[in-house]
């Protein structure tokens, strides 16, 4: 009875330390993440960056696609403004939290296929204030990639506000808002315009009197729901594109004081084939360390390099993409050990060492790896990942073994290269 009782107190200790652990990786993964984040603009532009783009007039946001969860990095003044929240509330976050009720969710996937596809977009969009007042905006989504691999590194987002004009309605009464008092000053945003509506009025005291505010802001948004796609004007989509010409301008310079240069363009100088971002996105979701390498490219460099690698090793993530895995080793790298992981790519095989291996710093640290081949969705070895354990932190998560941890790491990865294997890996073996 005594032995029971013991056991149970001892189950509760380790599911209290299991407790304590988790909550202790996961501040440390928000603490690294917090800070990818912060870094995100400095690490490839000048640290000039953001004053220069708090001088740009327009609203926009910049976001991050290689960090988890896509979040934004920098949001201009003019954004700011007009949509009525402060910085510390939107940085950090998805851009996803400026959608409401009746956002079209046709819009919105036709920006998150734009996203996955890495090109540029420009479409009408209902988007939400802080106060929850919805607003049309021309939204125009153009990537950035590095000059250097070709990669997406950020996107850039102009948000036009869609001016509405005066007009005639169906009763032959001009719709012109801007006699109706100071009060309805926020809402000749909304109704001012080109968004195509059919509305029925009985009298021009009814339209004065009621259409404003009940028409678009009734308690179950039913006059928003009956709008149709909002139109922007050319000037609208003119003055988008040029917003976007100027903030483009303005990182090409600010990058090329750091010799990270971007481009509008994909111009990769080195011949990888770049990951899609939704692949990069899915693979950012996975807490681990390990890199991915393209077996079918000269020199098999790494082509995905996780946040937690780049924790572990110390380096930043343009130092390692392209690169061959061998800039870990050093005079005490076991030759043995490397041996084994060229036998089994060779024979197209997963492989588990002990390799010791050095950090940017120099410093050293016997890491515990595993090593297999990663196939796409017809079966072809696309990829090879690498997951990487510092044997000092083995037993530091969530009581799983460094091998569970590993070969949940790689089934993940596969998941996510098979799901989204069409168009964005090597398709030969």
């Amino acid at each position: 009875m005594g032995l029971g009782v013991d056991v149970i107190i001892e189950e509760k200790r380790r599911n209290i330390r299991r407790v304590s652990v988790s909550i202790m990786e996961s501040e440390l993964c928000s603490s690294n993440r917090l800070s990818l984040i912060d870094q995100s603009l400095t690490v490839r532009y000048s640290d000039w960056i953001r004053v220069a783009l708090n001088d740009v007039s327009e609203s926009f946001l910049i976001t991050d696609p290689c960090i988890s969860g896509h979040p934004i990095v920098f949001a201009s003044c003019g954004f700011l403004k007009m949509s009525g929240y402060s910085k510390e509330e939107i940085v950090g976050r998805n851009g996803g939290i400026f959608q409401g009720p009746n956002t079209e969710r046709s819009s919105v996937l036709e920006i998150r296929e734009a996203i996955g596809a890495e090109k540029a977009l420009q479409i009408s969009l209902l988007n939400y204030r802080k106060d929850g007042t919805p607003f049309w905006i021309l939204f125009h989504l153009s990537p950035i990639f590095g000059k250097e691999d070709g990669r997406v590194v950020h996107f850039v987002a102009v948000q036009v506000p869609i001016v509405r004009k005066s007009r005639v309605s169906g009763s032959g009464f001009v719709r012109n808002w801007g006699n109706l008092g100071e009060d309805c000053s926020s809402m000749r945003e909304i109704v001012f315009g080109s968004c195509r509506r059919e509305m029925c009025m009985d009298s021009a005291g009814e339209l004065g009197r009621g259409l404003a505010y009940d028409s678009f802001v009734d308690s179950d948004n039913r006059g928003l729901e009956a709008q149709e796609s909002c139109e922007a004007s050319d000037m609208e989509k003119q003055k988008a594109a040029t917003a976007i010409n100027n903030i483009l301008s303005t990182l090409i310079h600010y990058s090329e004081l750091t010799g990270k240069v971007v481009c509008s363009k994909r111009c990769s100088s080195v011949g990888i084939v770049p990951l899609g971002s939704s692949l990069s996105i899915a693979l950012g979701r996975i807490n681990q360390s390990f890199v991915l390498t393209d077996p079918h490219l000269p020199n098999m460099p790494i082509v995905y390099a996780s946040d937690a690698f780049l924790n572990l090793t110390g380096y930043a993530r343009h130092e390692v993409l392209g690169h061959n895995c061998r800039f870990l080793q050093g005079p005490g790298t076991n030759i043995e050990a490397l041996f084994q992981i060229r036998q089994a790519i060779q024979n197209k095989q997963a492989c588990t060492v002990r390799i010791l291996n050095y950090r940017k710093d120099r410093s050293s640290f016997w890491n515990l790896l595993h090593v297999s081949p990663v196939r796409n969705a017809s079966g072809k070895i696309a990829f090879y990942v690498g997951v990487l354990i510092d044997e000092a932190s083995k037993n530091d998560f969530h009581g799983l073994s460094p091998e569970m941890r590993q070969l949940g790491a790689v089934g993940a990865v596969k998941v996510a290269v098979r799901g989204l294997s069409a168009g964005v890996g090597p398709s030969t073996s």
